[in-house]
């Protein structure tokens, strides 16, 4: 793979918009073709952006593609991610690695086993915010890690989204929908976990949708919707993540990391700037601290990026396959800690994700 490298992506929903624009600001690498099950979405993206528009099919076995961009739902994020290894292309997916632990093994494996990499999202960590906590806390800002907290209260998709059902199916609800991004905040943080319990609910059977074009419809729920969990680090910390549908508001705070001698409060993981603030036992107030990284705006990209110049340096890329497993098998393991009620002893493993190198850049190097 050479700099910059040749991207095809297959999925051209929204997000795949966001990942285009950032491209074109990125030197490591060009999005030249895109795909998806919908030939008519992919020639729409082909005619908007001055792509080539190819069948998911065609996409995997072009010679002059190096990496497939998966940006399907996740419940595709399986097959369209065996396809393209099965085709010799690196791959890097949207979240979660797969809508399964037993899935994301099986790609992790095959890609071990055809010597290809593998990259996923969210790659938020990799952004002013969470790579300038992760230095402050490095430093000893607030000493060693104790304890951290992890809250996604929100209302769910039928009040907002045009086409909620998949939210409420398996593959979704709020765990892996929108936990994958706190979790991989956590993980870059303090490390692993080892173990977890937890206890999860559906607290409605059936949901209304609010939201144009379905207003009206009824959504069944088939996966729990409040989901509680605590989590083992390897480091000693304890984590305690809740994350829900089921909530109108709430004021409580995204991330918050203790340590034994102050307090990192942390901005929304599923934004790339700050706020980023401390409190200390020296200093008893609240201080923000400035943001020693750059990437502060919706830098969706950077992850791809990153996997490409560690491709190209021989260097283990940041948002990388082995932690999306790790945390994958963090979210599944706590709902089967509810189903059970037990803990679950995890059997990954995965190393913190190095820093990018300090600095404001245009992308994922000084160079």
């Amino acid at each position: 793979m050479k700099l910059p490298a040749r991207v095809g992506l297959v999925g051209c929903g929204i997000i795949s918009t966001r990942y285009i624009e950032v491209s074109r600001e990125l030197p490591e690498f060009d999005i030249k073709a895109c795909a998806d099950a919908v030939p008519s979405a992919a020639k729409a993206q082909a005619e908007k952006f001055g792509l080539q528009a190819l069948s998911p099919e065609d996409l995997y076995g072009a010679p002059d593609i190096d990496m497939v961009l998966n940006l399907t739902p996740p419940p595709a994020h399986f097959s369209v991610g065996k396809a393209a290894l099965e085709a010799g292309k690196a791959v890097y997916s949207e979240k979660p690695l797969a809508a399964t632990f037993a899935e994301g093994k099986e790609l992790m494996a095959l890609a071990n086993k055809k010597n290809l990499r593998i990259g996923c999202a969210p790659d938020t960590f990799l952004g002013a915010g969470y790579q300038s906590a992760r230095l402050y806390l490095d430093e000893g800002i607030v000493g060693a890690p104790v304890a951290a907290t992890a809250f996604m209260m929100s209302r769910g998709h039928e009040y907002w989204h045009a086409n909620p059902a998949f939210f409420y199916k398996p593959g979704g609800g709020p765990m892996l929908d929108m936990g994958v991004y706190y979790l991989t905040a956590l993980v870059h943080l303090l490390g692993p976990v080892t173990r977890v319990t937890g206890t999860a609910r559906a607290t409605w059977s059936e949901r209304t949708v609010y939201s144009e074009p379905r207003k009206g419809e009824v959504i069944e729920v088939e996966v729990p919707t409040y989901v509680a969990g605590l989590l083992d680090f390897e480091c000693g910390a304890i984590g305690t993540i809740i994350t829900t549908f089921d909530t109108q508001a709430s004021a409580l705070p995204r991330i918050e990391l203790y340590g034994e001698t102050g307090t990192l409060n942390l901005p929304d993981p599923n934004t790339f700037g700050g706020p980023l603030q401390v409190r200390t036992h020296a200093d008893r107030s609240w201080k923000d601290l400035p943001l020693r990284f750059g990437h502060a705006g919706n830098s969706r990209g950077i992850g791809p990026a990153d996997m490409v110049v560690s491709t190209v340096e021989d260097g283990l890329h940041r948002a990388n396959g082995e932690v999306a497993l790790h945390v994958l098998e963090i979210m599944e393991s706590i709902h089967v800690a509810s189903e059970t009620g037990s803990h679950v002893e995890l059997s990954t493993h995965c190393e913190r994700p190095r820093l990018l190198p300090e600095g404001v850049y245009a992308g994922v190097r000084p160079d």
